[in-house]
């Protein structure tokens, strides 16, 4: 990392490359995790189950260790916590992700939403909001809820 750094001051076009490419995937992992932290505080609690949710579901899409998982997730929290509104986080997912990527990331979603056990009116109004910004269609919304149903029933046995 050290001579990443210092490449760029030596303006090492490879490794602007190679920075600006770590940007992008900090910003779509950022974007990703502010919304399933948004999911979790819509009824006003982030429990444990949830957090433990969202560490897991980001170290797994993300290819994350515990430690960068957690920075992560506190780094989602401080953004989440200081914004008023999701379309930027709704945008660039619409923008990075592939259509298969964003019903990957609308299971995500439901996995955290279920992590307690109940749907709260505020959650599943959130996740209509979601599926229509990250442009996924309300059948695949209820496929990808379906299958989070199951992981999380398949993952309590």
């Amino acid at each position: 990392m050290i001579n990443r750094i210092k490449s760029l001051f030596a303006g090492d076009s490879t490794a602007k490359a190679s920075a600006s490419a770590s940007h992008a995937q900090n910003e779509v992992q950022l974007a990703a995790a502010v919304l399933l932290v948004e999911v979790a505080w819509q009824d006003e609690t982030f429990d444990e189950a949830e957090r433990a949710r969202v560490l897991d579901l980001v170290r797994a899409r993300f290819d994350l260790t515990a430690e960068e998982a957690e920075t992560l997730l506190a780094a989602a929290e401080k953004r989440a916590s200081g914004s008023t509104q999701i379309l930027p986080f709704t945008r660039t997912i619409k923008d990075r992700f592939t259509p298969e990527e964003r019903v990957e990331m609308v299971e995500m979603l439901w996995q955290v939403v279920y992590a307690d056990g109940v749907l709260h009116d505020h959650e599943a109004a959130l996740m209509r909001q979601i599926g229509g910004l990250v442009y996924v269609s309300d059948r695949d919304r209820g496929a990808a809820r379906k299958r989070a149903l199951e992981r999380l029933a398949a993952s309590a046995e």
